[in-house]
């Protein structure tokens, strides 16, 4: 789950990690009386789940309490489009307004899971206020990485160490310690997937202070976390996927045609692979789980159906803990409650899997039934065409 920047701030102060003065508003002129509080200049942001904002124009410098009202007035209400939100760009409804800080020099931090050794590492560059991945194709070697053992946590020997590599004054690091050392605690507390302060901006005054922040939270740690769950903005979301999580599917729109419907995140992500493979791109990742009964089906078939760009669906079940037959009369079931005006094939293989084919081809609906993996995804790109 991803926060927005004033929310990822605040939990960084509550791990005393120092970030600028400010205050989020969807009301430009709270915008201006919030300017005149801090003192200007201040910076106005736009608050989205997308970076490269200032690109796009969602941010702006405001001199003067009256030109903060007037850059959030320009701002709230705008469709920005950056090169993460892909050309249909987000609806900005908040912005944040913030000192503006007199930065002398810009450094990176973030911290994600290495899933080669299964724990947190911790990067740091020099090359702060960059996108990391253009940073990371271009200049590797600017990348500083420490890994962390999650039994004993971060050491000060590795905080030094990374210090030590951003070249910085004996003044600063203690002060930059101080908040890779927060940041980590954010990170692992909080149970996130990434913690990211770009740029850590080191100030005219000696200070140092995260001026973005970008925190995303593990869905499945949630439970643990009901004031975080409370961040949650659906309107930053698709509206499908969003839809899907109230029936607990595991379901990513994607730009294809073909519709995925997969028991199981691995052979979701194979079905997704053969059918690329055959030529076109699948509509959508949707993971039904182990429990295929005919009102999960149902709500998945509702969800797959409501996307514009389908052609046709692709059903394949694997029934190991879950029998086949029973994956197909839910299959069924779901069929008479939901209409589905695309072409739809199924593969079933597994425990039962003979008589579930039986099932559906009895069923006097109209399925194509495939034998493999292989042949299931010909058939579906096929019928998309």
């Amino acid at each position: 789950m991803k926060i927005h920047e004033y929310q990822a701030k605040d939990l960084l102060k509550k791990f005393g990690v120092p970030v600028p003065r400010g205050r989020a508003t969807d009301n430009p002129e709270e915008a201006r009386k919030i300017a005149e509080e801090l003192g200007c200049p201040v910076v106005v942001k736009a608050q989205i789940h997308a970076g490269g904002r200032g690109k796009g124009g969602g941010i702006k410098l405001a001199n003067l309490p009256e030109d903060a009202e007037k850059a959030a007035r320009s701002i709230i209400g705008m469709n920005l489009v950056t090169h993460q939100t892909g050309p249909a760009g987000r609806l900005v409804k908040r912005v944040l307004v913030e000192e503006e800080g007199k930065i002398a020099r810009e450094l990176y931090l973030g911290i994600v899971i290495d899933r080669a050794s299964a724990s947190p590492v911790v990067m740091a560059s020099e090359a702060g206020g960059m996108d990391i991945e253009e940073v990371a194709a271009n200049t590797p070697e600017k990348i500083l990485k420490v890994g962390v053992d999650p039994a004993v946590g971060l050491q000060p020997f590795q905080i030094r160490k990374l210090c030590y590599g951003l070249n910085l004054t004996k003044e600063l690091i203690g002060k930059v310690g101080r908040i890779i050392s927060g940041l980590y605690n954010v990170f692992v507390q909080s149970d996130c997937s990434l913690a990211e302060v770009n740029p850590l901006a080191i100030t005219e005054n000696g200070d140092a202070l995260a001026m973005d922040a970008k925190i995303n939270l593990d869905d499945n740690a949630l439970f643990r976390h009901e004031d975080l769950r409370a961040l949650r903005d659906t309107n930053e979301e698709d509206a499908l996927e969003v839809e899907a999580s109230k029936h607990d599917l595991s379901y990513i729109k994607l730009d294809g045609s073909v519709g995925c419907m997969v028991n199981g995140a691995g052979l979701a992500m194979a079905t997704m692979d053969i059918i690329k493979l055959h030529g076109l791109m699948p509509a959508n990742f949707l993971d039904v789980g182990g429990a295929a009964s005919s009102e999960r089906v149902s709500n998945a078939f509702r969800i797959l159906t409501s996307d514009p760009n389908l052609r046709a669906v692709l059903i394949n079940i694997f029934g190991g803990i879950v029998r086949c037959d029973r994956v197909a009369n839910g299959i069924v079931e779901a069929l008479k409650e939901v209409e589905v005006r695309v072409p739809i094939v199924v593969r079933l293989e597994g425990t039962n899997s003979k008589e579930a084919r039986e099932i559906l081809q009895k069923s006097g609906l109209k399925f194509m039934v495939a034998e493999t993996l292989d042949d299931a995804a010909r058939k579906a790109v096929a019928a998309a065409r």
